[in-house]
């Protein structure tokens, strides 16, 4: 089943609860730079992530650079923020703090 795109109301309670996270101005998602003392912790975050992404079947987009992973969270097939991006969102935030992120 096709997950729907969030309303305006539910999209902004969300963002309202996710510490970090911005709408970007340019499509309907969200994203947040996640920190950590090195690669080998910000690739260990990665790895859980990847596995609940996995269990998920929804998958972020993002970009690694040593110690920083950039995440833009988007549900391609609701055309938009759905549900799916929210529960990817809280999991990595309760992984990161978990991998002593910096965020």
């Amino acid at each position: 089943m096709r997950p729907a795109r969030l309303d305006t109301a539910a999209r902004e309670a969300a963002l309202a609860e996710l510490m970090g996270w911005q709408a970007l101005s340019d499509r309907d998602a969200i994203s947040k730079c996640f920190r950590f003392a090195d690669f080998n912790a910000a690739f260990g975050w990665m790895s859980r992530v990847a596995l609940m992404a996995e269990k998920l079947d929804h998958h972020p987009e993002w970009f690694n650079v040593y110690g920083r992973v950039e995440v833009t969270l988007s549900t391609h097939d609701a055309g938009g923020l759905s549900v799916l991006d929210l529960q990817l969102a809280r999991f990595m935030d309760a992984a990161a703090a978990q991998c002593g992120s910096a965020t």
